[in-house]
């Protein structure tokens, strides 16, 4: 039922929240462990690097899991689960969590810039 469902482009939020707990696990796998700090080690915490190293391989892992939920296996596919991700994060506090959580994985820190950028005044 759920893959058909997806298939039209709906999950209900309980199917959201079940789908991104899958997808979470695959991602917190030993083996996806070690494919994702091989590719932060060579991303070097540069967000172009990561985009080029850390997403694909996060991307990958995440096709493997959302494809039983009828989304497509490749990067639409993950792209459709986003936005509906997206769309439920307002509606639950669970997903938006989930939501944070998997992002963290694979984008690097954000930090701050110094108050008064930096720059000393004379």
């Amino acid at each position: 039922m759920a893959a058909a469902q997806s298939q039209q482009g709906l999950l209900t939020v309980e199917q959201t929240k079940v789908v991104l707990a899958e997808v979470l696990k695959a991602l917190g796998s030993p083996d996806s462990e070690a494919r994702l700090q091989e590719a932060r080690e060579s991303a070097c915490n540069d967000m172009g690097k990561m985009l080029q190293f850390v997403l694909p391989v996060a991307t990958q892992i995440q096709q493997e899991v959302i494809k039983s939920y009828g989304f497509s296996n490749d990067g639409e596919g993950v792209l459709k689960f986003a936005r509906l991700v997206k769309a439920y994060e307002t509606q639950d506090p669970e997903i938006a969590a989930m939501s944070l959580k998997l992002k963290s994985l694979f984008l690097p820190p954000m930090t701050a810039p110094p108050l008064g950028g930096g720059v000393p005044s004379s």
